[in-house]
């Protein structure tokens, strides 16, 4: 891994991508974006996990996260080894259109690897990116929030619940953030 995507200083924002294995469009569902914030939540309130910034797309997860406690990398393993587990549970358990077609994705990735896992929901890494100027941490902000608004999910950036534009905006928020 070069040096350029290492967390540096964990105590520093770091912008971070989550993506899901072929940019697969998991998200399309409430019940899946819920176990995503309902896992940061977990991290937030034992893991020492300080959300800055959050943004649920549809084939990836962008946060703007940084640790006081555990270190990051731990953080974010954890936190992507639970949810890959959990989303798995979930499609095989509600009524889910493409359940068989995500399934063997998962398994097919998983087969491609010597890890031992069934499956393999997220691609490896979340390449982090340190944000130690306002300029980057506006710029960051900027492009999570604006996101679903250029993906034509909604048009405005308040107005898309998973995301905490709405937190920015003075609004409610399904999930509380640390504000910068």
């Amino acid at each position: 891994m070069s040096e350029r995507y290492k967390v540096g200083d964990q105590i520093v924002p770091h912008f971070i991508t989550i993506t899901v294995i072929d940019w697969v469009d998991l998200f399309s569902r409430p019940v899946y974006k819920d176990i995503i914030l309902n896992s940061l939540n977990f991290c937030k309130e034992h893991k020492g996990l300080i959300l800055n910034a959050y943004c649920i797309m549809t084939s990836h997860v962008h946060l703007i996260v940084r640790s006081e406690q555990e270190k990051l990398n731990d953080i974010i393993r954890d936190f992507k080894k639970f949810t890959s587990k959990e989303l798995v549970k979930t499609i095989k358990e509600i009524p889910e259109s493409r359940r068989e077609w995500l399934l063997n994705k998962f398994e097919y990735a998983a087969g491609r690897i010597k890890r031992g896992a069934n499956y393999k929901l997220w691609q490896d890494g979340f390449h982090p990116v340190e944000l130690n100027t306002k300029k980057m941490l506006d710029e960051r902000l900027d492009y999570i929030h604006y996101n679903p608004v250029e993906e034509g999910i909604t048009w405005t950036a308040e107005g898309y619940k998973y995301s905490s534009a709405s937190n920015y905006s003075g609004l409610e928020s399904v999930m509380n953030v640390e504000l910068i």
